[in-house]
C-alpha cells in the first residue's frame, strides 16, 4: 500500500494589517470546516471586513503587524473538507442561538457563509470507504489544486480545525486523518497549521516530505484558555523563585471537542501540551493531571479550573486558584485567521519549514521554541518586521 506524500508542485476598514498593492486573494481551507471554530472564523472575518464588528482577539491587527504586508481580510477565500452536511447559515444560525455569534450576524452575513459553503468538499475517510491512502491524499490534493486554480488564488493555507484524533499505534498501517490532509496540502504545494492536537505532519512518514517541500507550516494545538494561562502564571513563579510543589487542573466542555476528547486516547493527545507548558516553563513538571470531562449541556463554552500549591519564603505553603470560563470558537477563530494570514505571507516571503515564531499560537509547537508567552511574544513581534522587511 502507497503512502507517498511527495508534493508537487476588498479591504477592511478597521484592520491596520495591509497587504501588497495588486496581489490576488488568498484561500483559507480549512478542514472541519462546518464546525463551530471554522464558521466562527468565517463569520467573524466577514464581519470584521464589512466593519460590522472590532477584530478584538486578532493580534495581526494590532500595531506591530502595521508594515508585515499581511493580506487584508476582505482578500481571504474560505473552502474546506469536511464530513457533515450541515450547511454554514444553518450551522451559523445554531451557533447565535448558543451565544456563540451575536444575534443577527447570520442573516447579516448569509451571502458570504454560503459563497463559503459552496467551496466545501467531502472529507474522509468515512466508513466504508475503500480507498488507499494514496487515493484519498490525491483525491485531497485535487480539491485544493481545483479551489487555488478556479478562484484565481494567489496560495492557498491549509488549516486544521477538525475534531482532536487519537494518536496512532505503532502499529498502524494506516495515516490517521489529519495527516492525509497534511499530506495532501503538501502535494498541492500549500502551507499548512495543525491547530489541533491530532497527528498531522508529526507522523514519521510525512517527515521528509515536509522538509522537501518548501513550504511553510505551524502546529500544534492552539492555545485558547487554560494553557494560554499556564504560560503566563508558570514563568511569573520561576521568575519569583517561588517553588510549585502541585498543579492539577481540570476542564468541563461541551460540543463536538467535548465528545472527542470523553475519548481517554484523545484526551491523552490534548494533555500532552498542557504538561509540556508547566515543565518548560517550571523546569521540570509538578505533581498533579489535568482531567477533562465532557459535558454536553456547555456546548461551545469550557470552564477550566487550576488548583496550584507552592511554596514561599521559609517554606510557607500557599495555594492559588483559577477559573477559565470562555467560549471554545471566539477564542479559537481570530487566531485561525492571524495564523492564516501570517502563514500566506511566510510563503510569499519563500521562508520554509516551521516557523519558531508563531510557537505563540501553540501548546505544542513544532520547534524548540520558548514556552513562556512574554517571550513568544517578542518573538512573534520581531517576526513581524522581518516578514515587512522588504516594503
Amino acid at each position: 500500500m502507497s503512502t507517498s506524500a511527495t508534493p508537487t508542485s476588498a479591504s477592511s476598514p478597521s484592520p491596520l494589517g495591509s497587504s501588497p498593492s495588486g496581489t490576488s486573494p488568498v484561500g483559507v481551507w480549512l478542514i472541519g470546516a462546518r464546525g463551530s471554530v471554522a464558521t466562527t472564523a468565517v463569520a467573524g472575518c466577514a464581519a470584521v471586513a464589512a466593519g460590522l464588528h472590532a477584530p478584538t482577539g486578532m493580534v495581526t491587527e494590532t500595531r506591530p503587524f502595521l508594515d508585515s504586508g499581511l493580506p487584508t481580510l476582505s482578500s481571504l477565500v474560505f473552502g474546506g473538507h469536511d464530513t457533515t452536511n450541515c450547511p454554514l447559515p444553518k450551522r451559523a444560525e445554531e451557533l447565535a442561538a448558543g451565544g456563540v455569534l451575536p444575534h443577527g450576524l447570520p442573516s447579516a452575513l448569509r451571502a458570504e457563509l454560503a459563497a463559503a459553503d459552496a467551496e466545501i468538499r467531502p472529507g474522509g475517510p468515512q466508513p466504508g470507504d475503500s480507498r488507499t491512502d494514496e487515493e484519498l491524499i490525491e483525491a485531497f490534493a485535487a480539491d485544493l489544486r481545483d479551489f487555488v486554480r478556479r478562484r484565481g488564488l494567489a496560495r492557498a493555507v491549509v488549516i486544521n480545525v477538525a475534531s482532536t484524533e487519537p494518536r496512532p499505534g505503532a502499529a498502524d498501517e494506516r495515516l490517521p486523518a489529519s495527516s492525509l490532509y497534511a499530506a495532501a496540502a503538501l502535494r498541492a504545494g500549500c502551507p499548512y497549521v495543525n491547530f489541533t492536537p491530532s497527528t498531522g505532519l508529526h507522523h514519521p512518514r510525512l517527515a521528509e516530505p515536509a522538509r522537501a517541500s518548501g513550504l511553510p507550516h505551524a502546529g500544534r494545538d492552539g492555545k485558547t484558555g487554560q494553557t494560554l494561562l499556564r504560560s503566563v502564571l508558570g514563568p511569573m513563579f520561576a521568575q519569583r523563585a517561588l517553588a510549585v510543589r502541585a498543579w492539577s487542573g481540570t476542564n468541563l466542555l461541551g460540543g463536538g471537542d467535548g465528545a472527542a476528547l470523553a475519548d481517554p486516547a484523545a484526551a491523552a493527545a490534548k494533555n500532552a501540551g498542557k504538561e509540556r507548558v508547566l515543565a518548560e516553563t517550571l523546569g521540570g513538571a509538578p505533581e498533579g493531571e489535568v482531567h477533562i470531562d465532557d459535558v454536553p449541556s456547555l456546548g461551545d463554552w469550557k470552564t477550566a479550573w487550576d488548583h496550584i500549591a507552592f511554596d514561599g519564603f521559609l517554606g510557607t505553603r500557599m495555594f492559588l486558584q483559577t477559573t477559565w470560563q470562555g467560549c471554545d470558537s471566539a477564542l479559537a477563530a481570530p487566531l485561525i485567521l492571524d495564523l492564516a494570514r501570517l502563514l500566506s505571507r511566510a510563503h510569499e516571503r519563500g521562508l520554509s519549514g516551521p516557523q519558531p515564531a508563531l510557537a505563540f499560537y501553540f501548546k505544542d509547537p513544532d520547534t524548540n521554541a520558548p514556552a513562556a508567552l512574554g517571550e513568544q511574544f517578542a518573538q512573534l513581534v520581531e517576526f513581524a518586521g522581518r516578514l515587512g522587511a522588504d516594503r
